[in-house]
């Protein structure tokens, strides 16, 4: 395992910044590497590959913790893996739904505005304001 990167050559590389990296460290998804007695820390291409991984489930929607568990579970479990990555596609799919509603919504509302433009009050100001 060769540590020959700087936390600020890991951070650049995997594109992130360094205290992206020291956050990771003080959460526990990061090891933190032992320092010389003379120099820095050396991180290893292994470290670089995790903080992609974690890079990566955080664009697809997985918290820290998800990622934690997934990291802790690891190769050799890809049973496990598929099953939250579906919980996490039916919890993506279910926010899609959410939004595109709201879209729906604000389409209407903003039509009524329009459909308004002339009159005094204004129908999305209205709407928003009516109790449900």
């Amino acid at each position: 395992m060769k540590s020959s990167l700087t936390i600020g050559k890991l951070a650049r590389k995997a594109g992130v910044n360094v205290e992206t990296v020291r956050y990771y460290q003080r959460v526990g998804l990061l090891e933190l590497p032992e320092r010389p007695a003379a120099g820095f820390r050396g991180y290893s291409d292994e470290v670089f590959e995790r903080i992609v991984f974690i890079r990566r489930a955080k664009e697809l929607g997985f918290s820290l913790q998800e990622i934690r568990e997934l990291l802790e579970l690891g190769e050799g479990h890809c049973a496990d893996v598929r099953l939250r990555a579906e919980h996490k596609r039916a919890a993506i799919r279910e926010k899609i739904a959410d939004l595109r509603a709201m879209s729906r919504t604000l389409d209407e509302l903003i039509a009524a505005c329009k459909a308004g433009a002339d009159s005094a009050e204004c129908p999305l100001i209205e709407s928003l304001a009516r109790r449900r």
